[in-house]
């Protein structure tokens, strides 16, 4: 178990607002008529109280962040009211995409931009208790944390019922995703958001559902090699923010792809002796059918990378949570989230 600190800090920032999937969602598919949920023991066994609808046995990455910023854990949107949504709302839903038609195998999901149309009713709802000009300074000086992109690989182009690997090749569908992506994060800008926090995707050819696929268990090179022009093109797009494409904004970009090779690469050093299964899961490398309810996990939860076919365990969203909260430069660029919670933004 995780030592948290329960929000024992100052606040560096008023808020974090978090956009994303089922790495970072914290129970906003509970109540849609969805097949990506995670209500259910054993999710949420190392949790204070038990399953919310995290798809992990613990902190989620932004769980360990919000702590690290001195708040405490951001309300998800669908069960947030009143005073809890000053310190922030979690958006982030299971299955959603960047684009609307990712993840429509699992039926119920909140797709990115219905995500920000979310954000915009909560703004609306501040907005009519604490008046525009104060709103406003406060959502600027606020983290906004966005980590997509996952399941329009997962739950989209490889997927055998979906036309888009017809369509398009790879390089060709990152660069239709980074078109939405940047206009969905203008829209975060225009809407008052200027610090950002944004997650690349994270090495899915190792994830246990993908190692299940090959005889050997080996990691899929194709699969790895398939999402890297995405990264590229978001490290790409957030330069160009930087570049003062965004006037008064600062991205970050958080390298989850390397952070994960490390992690991997070095799993004894940070304490890990299982890196190629599920603790919660079913088949080869417990990961041909995710973790379902009431099945028995492992004991040494501690020890593995993965929780369940993708997610990751809380011991690693911890440990990438403080990296992309203190690490250095190979880790998190230009700086890392708190040099960014630090950065005086003028206001514009």
């Amino acid at each position: 178990m995780w030592i948290h600190l329960g929000g024992s800090r100052r606040e560096m920032v008023p808020a974090m607002f978090i956009f994303g999937d089922s790495l970072i969602d914290n129970g906003n598919n509970n109540n849609l008529p969805s097949l990506a949920k995670a209500n259910y023991f054993p999710y949420g066994i190392d949790f204070n109280g038990g399953p919310t609808g995290r798809f992990c046995n613990g902190y989620t990455m932004v769980d360990e962040i919000a702590e690290q910023l001195g708040l405490p854990l951001i309300p998800a949107y669908s069960g947030a009211s009143g005073d809890q949504v000053l310190n922030g709302v979690n958006y982030a839903s299971a299955a959603a995409g960047i684009l609307d038609i990712t993840g429509r195998n699992f039926v119920g999901r909140i797709p990115f931009d219905q995500q920000i149309r979310n954000f915009q009713n909560t703004l609306d709802q501040i907005t009519n208790n604490l008046g525009a000009d104060d709103v406003a300074r406060q959502v600027g000086r606020s983290i906004f944390f966005v980590g997509m992109g996952s399941n329009d690989y997962l739950n989209n182009y490889l997927m055998p019922n979906y036309p888009t690997r017809n369509q398009y090749n790879g390089r060709q569908y990152a660069d239709l995703l980074t078109q939405q992506y940047t206009r969905q994060l203008t829209t975060l800008y225009n809407l008052g958001a200027r610090k950002f926090v944004i997650a690349g995707l994270g090495e899915m050819g190792c994830i246990p559902s993908i190692l299940a696929q090959s005889p050997a268990g080996h990691c899929s090179d194709s699969v790895n090699q398939l999402v890297q022009p995405f990264n590229e093109n978001v490290k790409a797009m957030l330069n160009n923010f930087n570049a003062n494409q965004l006037p008064g904004a600062k991205f970050i970009f958080i390298d989850v792809a390397r952070m994960f090779r490390e992690i991997l690469t070095n799993s004894p050093a940070y304490g890990f002796s299982v890196i190629n299964r599920g603790c919660c899961g079913i088949g080869r490398n417990r990961g041909q059918i995710t973790c379902l309810p009431f099945q028995t996990p492992c004991t040494n939860r501690e020890q593995y990378v993965f929780w369940d076919a993708f997610h990751p365990t809380e011991a690693v969203n911890v440990l990438m949570g403080r990296k992309a909260f203190n690490g250095d430069l190979t880790m998190v660029y230009p700086m890392n989230i708190e040099q960014l919670a630090n950065l005086e933004i003028a206001s514009n």
